[in-house]
């Protein structure tokens, strides 16, 4: 009796174990996604991942003010957005950004999305929490969800920081296989960038 409790103690503690990923140490595939709701985005208004229930498939970007590889990346984002994300498509992209310094403010969020015409959603959390719940820990870090709002993918958009030498694109595959209801040859895959600036909070007495 006792082998047997202590065998299904291990299972199950290793099974826990097994729940994050190979890089995320939150979520693994196949976790419903955090929801988020009432962030302000720079366009003025409140936003919520239940307001997205129109499209199949919806990209979460971690990204900031502040962090030279983000604002590399935005670009690229942008193209992937015209391309793939128009208001009438059914996919949806929306970047979060979590940082809680002045350069990564709302206010210069505003002046950085007018400045880019960013043509998606670009909210902030200053509470973190969000971030937290996905498991983000680099800018930019992308996330897919799939019609059940189920992440399919996780990591980089791509192989290279720089745009020049980037070879290998992960995010556009992964979409396209959300949008078909399949499977995700490669769902995760190692984000880079700077890491969040996560507030650690001070230890009780």
């Amino acid at each position: 009796m006792f082998r047997t409790a202590l065998g299904l103690t291990l299972t199950l503690a290793v099974a826990g174990f097994a729940t994050a990923g190979e890089f995320n140490k939150t979520l693994s595939l196949g976790d419903a996604a955090p929801a988020w709701s009432d962030l302000e985005g720079t366009d003025g208004k409140k936003h919520a991942l239940a307001d997205l229930k129109d499209k199949d498939v919806v990209v979460v970007v971690f990204t900031c003010n502040s962090c030279p590889v983000a604002v590399d990346y935005e670009d690229r984002i942008i193209g992937f957005t015209k391309a793939h994300a128009a208001d009438t498509s059914k996919v949806a992209v929306v970047a979060i950004n979590v940082n809680t310094i002045k350069e990564d403010s709302l206010p210069e969020m505003k002046k950085r999305a007018e400045k880019k015409k960013l043509p998606y959603a670009y909210l902030l959390d200053p509470t973190q929490e969000i971030g937290k719940k996905y498991g983000a820990a680099y800018t930019p870090e992308f996330f897919v969800l799939n019609k059940d709002r189920k992440v399919v993918y996780m990591g980089s958009l791509d192989d290279k920081s720089k745009a020049a030498e980037a070879k290998v694109n992960y995010l556009e595959p992964a979409v396209k296989a959300a949008l078909e209801g399949k499977s995700v040859e490669k769902g995760e895959t190692l984000a880079r960038g700077c890491m969040i600036r996560y507030t650690r909070k001070a230890k009780e007495d």
